[in-house]
C-alpha cells in the first residue's frame, strides 16, 4: 500500500522536499549568505498558501527539513502572521501613512466598494 498519505500529507512532503532542494542548492554558496538565499526564494517564487503550509509544518516540529531550511525559516514572511512575529509584520507592514491598504486591514485582491453601495 504505497498511497496510504492523505493528500494533505503528499503535499506536505513535496515541500519539505522542494524546501531542501533549495537548501542543498544554497549549500554550495558562501555559508554567510546560504539562510539569507534560501529564504529569498522560499519569499519570491512561493505563494502565500505553500508558505502558510510551511510554517504550519514547522510550528508541529518540522520533521524532514533540513537545519538550513530551518535557520532560513525566521527571514521568510509567514502569509498570516501573528501580530509581532515573523519578517513583515507589526511597524513593517503598516500601509501609507493616513491611507488604507493591507496594513489597515484591506485586501489587495478585493476591490473596495462602498458602504451602503451593494
Amino acid at each position: 500500500m504505497s498511497h496510504d498519505k492523505s493528500p494533505e500529507q503528499l503535499v506536505l512532503d513535496k515541500l519539505v522536499r522542494m524546501a531542501n532542494q533549495i537548501a542543498t542548492f544554497f549549500m554550495s554558496q558562501p555559508e554567510n549568505v546560504r539562510a539569507e538565499g534560501v529564504a529569498t526564494h522560499i519569499n519570491k517564487f512561493w505563494e502565500p498558501r505553500m508558505r502558510r503550509q510551511f510554517f504550519e509544518h514547522l510550528d508541529r516540529g518540522g520533521a524532514g527539513l533540513m537545519p538550513l531550511v530551518i535557520e532560513a525559516s525566521v527571514l521568510i514572511r509567514r502569509p498570516e502572521a501573528k501580530a509581532g512575529s515573523g519578517v513583515g509584520v507589526g511597524e513593517d507592514a503598516k500601509g501609507a501613512p493616513g491611507g488604507k491598504g493591507p496594513g489597515a486591514g484591506e485586501s489587495l485582491s478585493e476591490p473596495s466598494i462602498p458602504e451602503g453601495a451593494a
